[in-house]
Protein backbone atom coordinates (compact mmCIF):
# COMPACT_ATOMS: atom_id res chain seq x y z
CA UNK A 1 0.00 0.00 0.00
CA UNK A 2 1.53 3.31 -1.06
CA UNK A 3 -0.46 5.66 1.18
CA UNK A 4 -0.39 5.81 4.97
CA UNK A 5 -2.45 7.79 7.47
CA UNK A 6 -1.05 11.26 8.09
CA UNK A 7 -1.79 14.30 10.23
CA UNK A 8 -0.28 16.54 7.51
CA UNK A 9 -2.92 18.62 5.72
CA UNK A 10 -1.83 20.03 2.37
CA UNK A 11 -3.37 23.04 0.66
CA UNK A 12 -3.42 24.73 -2.73
CA UNK A 13 -4.08 28.32 -3.77
CA UNK A 14 -7.72 29.31 -4.04
CA UNK A 15 -8.35 29.77 -7.79
CA UNK A 16 -11.01 32.45 -7.08
CA UNK A 17 -9.99 34.34 -3.92
CA UNK A 18 -12.03 37.44 -4.86
CA UNK A 19 -15.33 35.55 -4.65
CA UNK A 20 -17.11 33.99 -1.71
CA UNK A 21 -18.15 30.46 -2.59
CA UNK A 22 -18.81 27.36 -0.53
CA UNK A 23 -16.97 24.07 -0.78
CA UNK A 24 -18.96 21.12 0.56
CA UNK A 25 -17.20 17.84 1.33
CA UNK A 26 -18.89 14.73 2.73
CA UNK A 27 -16.78 12.11 4.47
CA UNK A 28 -19.02 9.06 5.00
CA UNK A 29 -16.45 6.67 6.49
CA UNK A 30 -14.92 8.44 9.50
CA UNK A 31 -13.89 6.10 12.31
CA UNK A 32 -12.21 6.54 15.66
CA UNK A 33 -12.28 4.54 18.87
CA UNK A 34 -14.40 5.08 21.95
CA UNK A 35 -11.95 6.22 24.64
CA UNK A 36 -13.92 4.30 27.30
CA UNK A 37 -14.46 0.91 25.61
CA UNK A 38 -12.01 0.88 22.70
CA UNK A 39 -14.85 -0.05 20.35
CA UNK A 40 -15.03 1.68 16.97
CA UNK A 41 -17.22 4.74 16.51
CA UNK A 42 -18.46 5.53 13.00
CA UNK A 43 -19.54 8.92 11.69
CA UNK A 44 -20.39 10.89 8.60
CA UNK A 45 -18.52 14.19 8.54
CA UNK A 46 -19.83 17.15 6.55
CA UNK A 47 -17.43 19.99 5.91
CA UNK A 48 -18.60 23.31 4.50
CA UNK A 49 -16.22 26.20 4.07
CA UNK A 50 -15.69 29.50 2.31
CA UNK A 51 -11.99 29.57 1.43
CA UNK A 52 -9.82 32.65 1.63
CA UNK A 53 -6.38 32.17 0.06
CA UNK A 54 -6.01 28.38 0.52
CA UNK A 55 -8.14 25.28 -0.12
CA UNK A 56 -7.57 21.87 1.46
CA UNK A 57 -6.14 19.24 -0.90
CA UNK A 58 -8.47 16.21 -0.92
CA UNK A 59 -5.93 13.36 -0.88
CA UNK A 60 -4.25 14.84 2.20
CA UNK A 61 -7.69 15.25 3.79
CA UNK A 62 -8.43 11.55 3.18
CA UNK A 63 -5.13 10.52 4.78
CA UNK A 64 -5.72 12.93 7.68
CA UNK A 65 -9.19 11.49 8.35
CA UNK A 66 -7.75 7.97 8.14
CA UNK A 67 -5.25 8.87 10.87
CA UNK A 68 -8.04 8.85 13.48
CA UNK A 69 -8.99 5.22 12.86
CA UNK A 70 -6.97 3.83 15.79
CA UNK A 71 -7.23 6.83 18.13
CA UNK A 72 -9.53 7.06 21.12
CA UNK A 73 -11.54 10.28 21.15
CA UNK A 74 -14.77 11.67 22.51
CA UNK A 75 -17.08 12.87 19.73
CA UNK A 76 -16.98 16.48 20.89
CA UNK A 77 -13.19 16.54 21.20
CA UNK A 78 -12.42 14.94 17.85
CA UNK A 79 -14.86 17.20 15.98
CA UNK A 80 -13.30 20.31 17.50
CA UNK A 81 -9.76 19.05 16.87
CA UNK A 82 -10.44 18.35 13.20
CA UNK A 83 -11.94 21.82 12.75
CA UNK A 84 -8.95 23.43 14.50
CA UNK A 85 -6.48 21.57 12.29
CA UNK A 86 -8.37 22.48 9.11
CA UNK A 87 -8.59 26.14 10.14
CA UNK A 88 -4.86 26.20 10.95
CA UNK A 89 -4.05 24.75 7.52
CA UNK A 90 -6.41 26.84 5.37
CA UNK A 91 -7.32 30.00 7.34
CA UNK A 92 -10.79 30.09 5.74
CA UNK A 93 -13.30 32.92 5.84
CA UNK A 94 -15.85 30.49 7.28
CA UNK A 95 -15.81 26.80 8.13
CA UNK A 96 -18.41 24.46 9.64
CA UNK A 97 -17.81 20.82 10.50
CA UNK A 98 -20.74 18.57 11.35
CA UNK A 99 -20.14 15.08 12.69
CA UNK A 100 -23.06 12.65 12.76
CA UNK A 101 -22.05 9.62 14.79
CA UNK A 102 -23.90 6.35 14.33
CA UNK A 103 -26.08 5.00 17.09
CA UNK A 104 -24.41 3.58 20.19
CA UNK A 105 -26.46 2.38 23.13
CA UNK A 106 -29.61 3.86 21.62
CA UNK A 107 -28.11 7.35 21.26
CA UNK A 108 -27.06 9.35 18.22
CA UNK A 109 -24.55 12.14 18.66
CA UNK A 110 -24.29 15.12 16.30
CA UNK A 111 -21.62 17.76 16.90
CA UNK A 112 -21.47 21.03 14.93
CA UNK A 113 -18.50 23.39 15.25
CA UNK A 114 -17.81 26.61 13.37
CA UNK A 115 -15.07 29.12 12.66
CA UNK A 116 -15.67 32.65 11.35
CA UNK A 117 -12.67 34.75 10.35
CA UNK A 118 -12.52 38.12 12.12
CA UNK A 119 -14.20 40.79 10.03
CA UNK A 120 -15.76 38.42 7.48
CA UNK A 121 -19.48 38.67 6.80
CA UNK A 122 -21.46 36.29 4.65
CA UNK A 123 -23.01 37.61 1.47
CA UNK A 124 -26.79 38.01 1.67
CA UNK A 125 -28.70 34.87 0.71
CA UNK A 126 -30.69 34.83 -2.49
CA UNK A 127 -33.81 32.70 -2.52
CA UNK A 128 -35.41 31.81 -5.82
CA UNK A 129 -38.94 30.49 -5.60
CA UNK A 130 -40.65 28.41 -8.24
CA UNK A 131 -43.55 30.88 -8.74
CA UNK A 132 -41.33 33.93 -8.94
CA UNK A 133 -38.97 32.33 -11.44
CA UNK A 134 -41.66 31.03 -13.81
CA UNK A 135 -44.01 34.02 -13.68
CA UNK A 136 -41.40 36.71 -14.31
CA UNK A 137 -42.12 38.59 -11.09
Amino acid sequence: MSAKPSKQLETFENPNPDRDYTIHIEIPEFTCLCPKTGQPDFAVLKLDYVPDQQCVELKSLKLYIWSYRDEGAFHEAVTNRILEDLVAATNPRFMRLTSRFNVRGGLYTNVVVEHIKDGWQASPSITLTHDRYHHGI
